[in-house]
């Protein structure tokens, strides 16, 4: 199968900044898909260009920590921190509660559940579902949003497993490639999960440039895309502009968002590959590109 990409950024919601790159880079043709915060900051902004720009694919960014949930605290009291009010803080806290057993899968469905029916709420047709911090890469947090996918008509998922093609380039961190190899020993599982073996719920061959997050400049983008090999692959990166909203938001990213800006729109796209987003994946795609499809409204009552 040739290759095929889509091009996606994270954090869609989080500031405006944010947003006004997502929007650049989807009309200069350089990203064909962003995934949305429920809880961010600069939700309604984002709402509202992707309105304003219907070929753009919006997923759901899935935060089940460092941020604040959608759901009422009573309902997740197990994926809460300390305050009972937001989610964990610390991502080290979080992957502890998912080794001791300590987080409920029924209350990360309805969490799950209400992020991506926010957005439906908000008109959006959500595309596909991934998760802050890759949090899916566990079978625990991976079912239940499975679960939730199926239930909210949400067709696809991101493979948040690094190909060993492009982890063997070299990129990035060092340490950050080390452990997405001992991470890569739970594919097989993600793999097995019923929706994704039966191909209920879509998914790619691999995402790359998950090992370059904060050091995805232009010859990084250069050295993945000349690497690309056939199949369908998922670009993760996080562009935006580095701006007093930005200051405001707890994140590492920051200068690296407008390197990563710059990276998209001076790259290359090899010729023959094809550019996509997750919508038009299987069976809800060919519906899609029918004019057919009739989008969940967010009202329903899934759980």
């Amino acid at each position: 199968m040739p290759a095929r990409l889509i091009l996606n950024a994270d954090d869609f919601g989080l500031t405006p900044g944010v947003n006004r790159a997502v929007e650049e880079l989807h009309r200069a043709d350089r990203l064909t898909s962003a995934t949305l915060m429920a809880s961010g900051a600069a939700f309604e902004d984002a709402v509202t260009i992707a309105h304003r720009n219907p070929t753009l694919g919006v997923g759901c960014h899935i935060v089940l920590t460092d941020g604040t949930p959608i759901s009422h605290p009573q309902r997740i009291p197990t994926l809460l921190g300390g305050d009972g009010k937001s989610f964990r803080a610390s991502l080290l806290d979080f992957l502890t509660a998912i080794a001791f057993g300590r987080i409920n899968p029924d209350e990360v469905a309805v969490e799950a559940l209400a992020q991506i029916q926010h957005l439906q709420l908000a008109g959006i047709d959500v595309t596909h579902v991934d998760t802050h911090k890759h949090a899916h890469l566990f079978p625990s947090i991976a079912k239940p949003i499975l679960f939730a996918c199926e239930r909210a008509g949400v067709g696809a998922i991101r493979n948040p497993f690094e190909g060993a093609w492009s982890l063997s380039l070299g990129i990035g961190d060092p340490m950050r490639r080390f452990q997405l190899r001992l991470l890569d020993s739970l594919k097989k599982k993600f793999e097995a999960l019923p929706e994704i073996r039966n191909r209920r719920i879509m998914t790619t061959s691999g995402t790359i440039g998950i090992s370059a997050t904060g050091h995805l400049n232009k010859a990084t983008l250069d050295a993945i895309l000349q690497h690309l090999p056939d199949g369908l692959w998922e670009l993760v990166c996080h562009p935006g502009y580095n701006d007093r909203e930005l200051d405001a938001v707890a994140t590492r990213l920051r200068v690296t968002r407008e390197i990563e800006r710059d990276a998209l729109l001076a790259a290359a796209i090899p010729n023959g590959v094809h550019l996509l987003h997750y919508g038009n994946l299987g069976s809800l795609g060919a519906v899609r590109a029918s004019g057919r499809h009739q989008p969940a409204s967010g009202t329903e009552t899934m759980l």
